[in-house]
């Protein structure tokens, strides 16, 4: 038996794993997030591979991994390299919600004027409730601390351009090759992209911004606190969607509620939103999007006239905020009637008589544009 314990591309894995079938081997492509404080305390593992070698692997791992209520943070997810593309949307999840907390600082430090301490303790504060998390707790420990050369705030000695190892990206290149929509990990992708334009960056520093100033009052902060929980929600709306997607594609029946269950303890997104994603699949296990739930659906409609009164005097602003943006948009474009969809149908059935379907019967359709005259394809 064969165990890959790092971020390998779960194409990889199904290539390897069939390969080694073939000489009698067992391949197991195994996730498994948490950083430093995972391996000493325990972190989420998420194994792929045959159900063979999780028999025999399985009472191990769900020992080392972490627990939350007795529960181990550990389970089967499913053949061959179902484990790796669960670390992958893992991680693209992460990067959505790690772009989301640095706008929302963003917007605190900019549009409400607090320094970084202030900051600290706003998410001290947002830490005790429904943002209750691992990414929270440690944004309010940066913000905290202090430089030892300068006496700086830390986070003003660090160089304001993001790298990153290549799991988000996989995420939206996958995503788009399923077809899913995974917008705000699409942004946060390009926000780190950005960030490492220097020249880029450089040359466009001259260019006209908005004439309106001045701080917004302390209530805005609390609008800010609303625009994050409501941006977050739609995120891991994104992230289940794609996993839901692809364990269709690939036949990897994976159970998207356990997916939260052994993601509440050990890994990076730990947060207590998670166990409320739990109870969400529980309650409906072909739920097609966590907006539908009925919780989470009364606490969007409650954060929504913050959320775009966010986004709004970011925008007035001159406060880049793409992740609240994006999260927003996505929103909108699944609550509404029509799309402009239908429009772009159209012009391409125009310049590529590419056809298009109706509203009123079925069948697929082409204008004969010239003529002005429509008929019907098969």
């Amino acid at each position: 038996m064969i165990i890959d314990g790092g971020n390998a591309h779960f194409k990889d894995t199904r290539r390897r794993e069939a390969a080694l079938k073939e000489q009698g081997l067992h391949f197991v492509g195994m996730g498994v997030s948490g950083g430093e404080e995972g391996a000493l305390n325990g972190p989420s593992i998420m194994p792929g591979g045959s159900a063979e070698s999780y028999r025999s692997l399985g009472p191990m791992l769900e020992n080392i991994s972490a627990h939350v209520d007795g529960t181990p943070c550990c389970t089967h997810i499913g053949p061959d390299g179902a484990g790796h593309f669960v670390k992958m949307v893992h991680n693209g999840i992460e990067y959505a919600d790690m772009q989301l907390i640095a706008e929302a600082c963003d917007l605190l430090r900019n549009g409400v004027g607090f320094e970084p301490a202030q900051i600290a303790e706003t998410f001290r504060t947002w830490n005790t409730g429904r943002l209750d998390s691992y990414l929270i707790e440690i944004t309010a420990e940066v913000l905290a601390h202090t430089d030892a050369e300068t006496g700086l705030p830390f986070v003003d000695v660090v160089l304001d351009q993001a790298e990153q190892k290549g799991t988000g990206r996989w995420t939206v290149q996958d995503a788009l090759d399923l077809g899913v929509p995974v917008s705000g990990i699409a942004e946060a992708v390009f926000a780190r992209s950005l960030s490492g334009h220097a020249d880029l960056r450089q040359a466009a520093r001259g260019l006209p911004g908005p004439r309106a100033a001045g701080n917004q009052s302390a209530e805005f902060a609390d609008q800010i606190e609303q625009a994050l929980y409501a941006s977050k929600l739609v995120s891991y709306a994104q992230g289940w969607n794609m996993l839901d997607v692809g364990s269709r594609e690939y036949g990897w029946d994976i159970d998207l509620g356990q997916v939260a269950v052994i993601w509440r303890g050990g890994c990076i997104i730990r947060a207590a939103f998670l166990d409320r994603i739990r109870a969400a699949y529980e309650n409906n296990t072909s739920l097609p999007t966590l907006l539908v739930d009925d919780e989470f659906g009364l606490q969007i409609a409650a954060a929504q006239d913050s959320w775009r009164n966010v986004i709004a005097t970011a925008v007035r602003l001159g406060i880049p905020v793409p992740g609240f943006s994006a999260a927003l948009s996505y929103y909108d474009a699944l609550r509404a009637d029509r799309l402009p969809a239908a429009l772009v149908q159209g012009l391409r059935d125009f310049f590529g008589a590419h056809t298009y379907r109706r509203t009123d019967r079925d069948g697929s359709f082409h204008t004969l544009w010239a003529q002005d005259r429509t008929e019907e394809t098969r």
